[in-house]
């Protein structure tokens, strides 16, 4: 048996020449292994660029990856003792190879007397000129790429490490965000179809040993949202329970139910993006009629007493936007703005039958206040008043008496928030802008985005979406797109994006996101700080959070959607919300987000600009590992961040082709050579130009 010392000796192949904080060189003895090392135990290659070494240290063995491997000439053979000593001295070639300082292996002893090794990241003491360099063992390369805690989920194996599997941490990979970066074909759907998948099943196996079951079916409480903008996901999660998949078109045979989000879900920030409202006129109106037709002010059924409380209400929150901008004795223009908005309110202000005399008294009060005002102006000129505040006061005051004796309160009339998720329907909202409008003068200033706002509710194929005919509430949304409630059953939610128009494809994919959020803030405060862990999965990231101009004035759909998720990438974690993003433009998207990122599974990236962002986001000691991603295979990626300790290289596990993404190079040499395809495009036609809804009707 040979000494701890001797077999030291056996494995090492070099010593240490050179030594700095970020890089450590090596000078290779003559004997070491040039191409396969034997003397580790098991074969393997070595050396390779990215492989690990050790240099013996005081507290374990300092693990190093290697960077780079080169000849140096030397002036004479390096000789060891004297038995070549009478070879003619003539130059020399000798290896040189710079690693990377990871990190140290300590070694542990058992009461067993086996030895064991724990992976550390950090540095305390660096090795010395002249220190040993050695080749690890198998057991101490397994260590270093399958050290840390709760490794829960196999995602596959390191080709360098000796095939070390390679496992993760489900609360470190999506509790801190993960990014899936790579080139079209390079196998990042398939990635993130399989640590899905691969997640799902190991805490179904987790689940049956606590449990004590068998080989019965375990549901997990599991939740994943997908939003896939190209319809790859439907077949990748079959055989895993609660899948549920839903489109912007119903599909009973491929299991594809009706995808609803409701116009009453979008917030004034996606109905601003979507109809282009301009600040002036525009924007304050679709605000004032959002919050009009959440509170229910436009229902045609609603009693006259509680029609004039809304009205009265609306006026009190409008005239005192005017009094605190000072607009009624500014003069010019603006005072004769508010001179018409006077005269259209005041035209709202009549009695009906069915008022008690106090309610009559108090309108007729109001309307001698609107008198009151249009005697009191000061300029010569009426075309152009100017009203003194006392008498504009003095309306405020009777506007606000009125409404405290047609039942309302202090509370009323604070407005009502724009973005509460309150249903409406879009006859409403359009009545609701047409009333507001001319309320506030606006008419003729509206016409464009009533149009547009025309255009998306006449749109057959995003009526069932956004204008479902089944009344749907909050919480049953919430109970079929996050979790099913009152149920430890977890889902897979997939929301196949591709067939929705595009003009909406950016708010649909907003809302999706964004009630996702706001549903997790409010489940946490209500459940004293308990989350409800979630992950969001976002395909195409690059379209849907891509980096934007902040200085534009009108924020588009675009900038909007990037918004949403750079609050999820800020907030998420905090409320249990993770993200995945997959992407193969990282350099197009938001630098919030990818900053936001903690851990990364990069596979090839051949675009300079994408190689410059992926270096940004590493030390610099640890970019030599990068270098190789142009020339990664399919299938290999390199793991990196909060959810590995140190940087690996990864050969995905093998994912089952029926469970693979469809998302496959087109075949054209086999379309060109072998198969016959009968085009009909009259069925296509047909579809597109919608046809078959037109008959039904």
């Amino acid at each position: 048996m040979n000494t701890p010392i001797a077999s030291s000796e056996s494995l090492q192949i070099g010593s240490v020449d050179f030594v700095s904080p970020d890089e450590i060189k090596v000078l290779l003895d003559l004997d070491a292994p040039s191409d396969v090392a034997l003397n580790s135990g098991v074969p393997r290659p070595f050396p390779r660029i990215n492989s690990y070494v050790l240099i013996a240290g005081e507290g374990g063995y300092l693990v190093c990856q290697i960077e780079w491997i080169t000849i140096e000439r030397s002036q004479f053979p390096k000789r060891r003792g004297m038995q070549d000593f009478g070879i003619l001295d003539l130059p020399y070639p000798l290896r040189k190879m710079s690693v990377i300082p990871l990190g140290v292996l300590k070694e542990n002893i058992g009461e067993d007397n086996l030895c064991s090794y724990d992976f550390v990241r950090g540095i305390e003491v660096f090795p010395t000129v002249g220190d040993p360099v050695l080749i690890p063992t198998q057991t101490q390369l397994k260590s270093i790429v399958e050290s840390g805690s709760n490794r829960r989920v196999n995602i596959g194996i390191s080709p360098l490490a000796g095939n070390a599997v390679v496992s993760v941490d489900p609360d470190r990979l999506f509790g801190r965000h993960l990014a899936v970066l790579g080139n079209t074909g390079s196998g990042k759907s398939c990635s993130v179809a399989g640590l899905i998948r691969w997640s799902v099943e190991s805490a179904k196996t987790e689940r049956k040993k606590k449990q004590g079951q068998g080989q019965g079916n375990v549901e997990t409480n599991t939740r994943f949202i997908i939003l896939d903008p190209n319809g790859e996901y439907t077949k990748s999660f079959t055989g895993l329970g609660d899948v549920r998949i839903y489109g912007a078109e119903k599909n009973e045979k491929q299991g594809i139910e009706q995808l609803t989000v409701p116009l009453w879900l979008w917030n004034t920030a996606e109905w601003v993006a979507f109809t282009q409202a301009s600040g002036k006129a525009q924007k304050p109106t679709l605000v004032q009629a959002l919050r009009c037709v959440r509170d229910g002010s436009i229902k045609t059924e609603t009693e006259p007493e509680t029609k004039m409380r809304r009205y009265l209400r609306s006026l009190i929150s409008l005239n005192q936007l005017e009094i605190t901008n000072g607009t009624p004795w500014m003069g010019g223009g603006k005072s004769k703005g508010y001179s018409e908005s006077l005269h259209t309110w005041k035209d709202g202000i009549k009695n009906e039958n069915t008022f008690t005399q106090v309610e009559t008294n108090s309108v007729d009060k109001v309307s001698r206040a609107f008198d009151a005002v249009f005697n009191s102006n000061t300029s010569n000129n009426p075309d152009w008043p100017k009203y003194p505040r006392t008498t504009v006061e003095q309306l405020q005051q009777e506007l606000m008496t009125a409404h405290s004796v047609f039942g309302g309160t202090d509370n009323d009339v604070l407005p009502i928030d724009a973005d509460v998720p309150r249903p409406f329907t879009g006859d409403d909202f359009l009545r609701s802008i047409e009333a507001n409008a001319e309320m506030m003068g606006t008419s003729d200033y509206v016409e464009t985005m009533i149009m547009r706002i025309k255009t998306l509710l006449a749109d057959a194929k995003l009526k069932p979406v956004i204008c479902p005919d089944e009344d749907v509430s909050l919480d049953d949304w919430l109970d079929k797109y996050i979790c099913p409630s009152n149920d430890k059953n977890g889902s897979i939610t997939i929301v196949d994006l591709s067939l929705l128009p595009a003009e909406v494809t950016h708010i649909i994919t907003s809302v999706m996101a964004r009630v996702t959020l706001e549903a997790l803030q409010r489940y946490r405060r209500q459940n004293n700080g308990e989350t409800l862990p979630t992950v969001l999965v976002m395909e195409e990231a690059h379209t849907f959070i891509k980096r934007y101009n902040a200085d534009t004035e009108n924020e588009n759909a675009t900038a909007m959607c990037t918004k949403v998720f750079e609050k999820i990438a800020r907030e998420g974690r905090k409320y249990g919300l993770g993200l995945v993003l997959s992407s193969q433009r990282p350099s197009e998207l938001s630098p919030t987000v990818i900053s936001q990122c903690n851990s990364f599974l990069l596979h090839r990236l051949s675009n300079d600009r994408d190689q410059e962002l992926v270096n940004k986001l590493v030390p610099d000691n640890l970019r030599g590992i990068l270098r190789e991603l142009p020339s990664l295979p399919a299938r290999n990626a390199i793991l990196l961040g909060w959810a590995s300790e140190l940087p690996v290289m990864v050969r995905m596990n093998y994912l089952n082709e029926h469970f693979r993404p469809k998302s496959d190079d087109p075949e054209y040499w086999n379309t060109w050579t072998e198969s016959d395809k009968t085009v009909k495009w009259d069925e296509v036609s047909r579809e597109w130009q919608d046809y078959s809804n037109t008959e039904r009707s």
